[in-house]
């Protein structure tokens, strides 16, 4: 063997032995956060600032429709950190009264009611009719047989519950008393009923099953934000959006006034006048009914969160003056004051950003 061989392999052997000592990278923590579609793009937002402040941190992002993110919590028993629905309400219905078989606790014990929203309707300049749009047609435009109008399932979003709301609340006021009928009757295979509530109000039963009919010209969709892309491909006309969703994808907005669009504080006795009931057999132990009332978004740290302090951590740097500004970009403001339910149950850390809901 010359020298010079062996000189390489001696300086081979050094360098796999260097690499073998050399530290291992810290592997990051990840932080599962389930979301309101609603919230896609500033969560987005959150997840690349949070992370740049905490470097040892991956914040994996998943959305659903609201119910749907109840469901992957509750039922499909997945492994969440943080959980944020575009109804506050949700929290409290749907885990604080089940329990976890696997610690046999429920499946949270506190819930932060942290920001707002007003619905709106969302078209195109391809829209039918667009040019005609105005706030005194909008509600005949949208019951024209030709007119293909898109709504989130209210089975599993909170904004597809809260449209078949706002179509109650118009009826007789902004538009015909019979609209509610005018753009259902006849779209699904079983019917959506509307019956009084006892108390002046509507109860609207969303059946079990909610499917369209072949001509239908309403379209359901699992969540608002898939609405999005039909709308932008002409495959609809009008969709049923949050405001802030219509402002970030640069779509034509339809403003609903405020007796309407569910975002305006003080008017919940108006809102309340509307109350969907979903027949779901899923949800038969919960039987979950929602009253109107201005538009609140919940967000909570799951009893069996793999990560708590870090969920915490995360919460706490949404309402901080980071995170209030990076919603605020996304035209998703966070209330001025956020409310907790079950103050005496909300982490420490917390505490101080929020109030007790009263």
């Amino acid at each position: 063997m010359t020298k010079c061989l062996r000189w390489l392999l001696t300086a081979a052997m050094i360098l796999i032995a260097a690499a073998g000592c050399a530290p291992t990278p810290k592997e990051k923590t990840p932080l599962v956060v389930f979301a309101a579609g609603s919230l896609i793009q500033p969560f987005d937002a959150l997840e690349a600032a949070y992370e740049k402040a905490h470097p040892d941190v991956d914040v994996l992002n998943e959305f659903h429709g609201s119910i749907q993110v109840m469901r992957h919590a509750t039922e499909l028993h997945e492994e969440i950190d943080v959980v944020a629905t575009a109804d506050d309400a949700l929290i409290p219905m749907l885990m604080y009264d089940r329990n976890d078989p696997a610690t046999g606790k429920p499946y949270a014990a506190w819930a932060l009611r942290f920001a707002t929203n007003r619905l709106g309707i969302a078209y195109t300049e391809r829209s039918r009719y667009a040019d005609e749009v105005s706030s005194e047609n909008i509600w005949e435009i949208l019951t024209r047989p030709d007119v293909r109008v898109g709504i989130a399932d209210p089975r599993f979003d909170a904004s597809g519950y809260r449209a078949m709301m706002v179509f109650t609340l118009a009826q007789g006021k902004q538009a015909p008393a019979d609209l509610f009928d005018q753009m259902f009757d006849g779209q699904f295979r079983y019917p959506v009923m509307l019956v009084g509530d006892g108390q002046g109000g509507t109860l609207i039963h969303i059946p079990e099953i909610l499917e369209t009919k072949k001509d239908a010209h309403v379209v359901i969709r699992g969540a608002s934000i898939q609405l999005i892309a039909l709308l932008e491909s002409g495959d609809l006309d009008y969709a049923f959006e949050y405001e802030s969703v219509i402002q970030q994808h640069g779509l034509k907005l339809a403003a609903l006034p405020p007796e309407l669009n569910l975002g305006e504080a003080g008017m919940d006795d108006l809102y309340g006048q509307a109350t969907v009931k979903l027949d779901f057999q899923r949800f038969a132990s919960v039987k979950p009914e929602f009253r109107g009332e201005q538009i609140g978004y919940g967000i909570t740290v799951p009893a069996n969160a793999p990560h708590p302090e870090t969920a915490v951590d995360f919460i706490a740097f949404l309402l901080g003056p980071e995170g209030r500004q990076i919603m605020e970009s996304y035209s998703h403001p966070i209330f001025e004051q956020v409310t907790a339910d079950h103050w005496d149950q909300v982490p420490a850390k917390l505490q101080p950003l929020v109030t007790a809901a009263p």
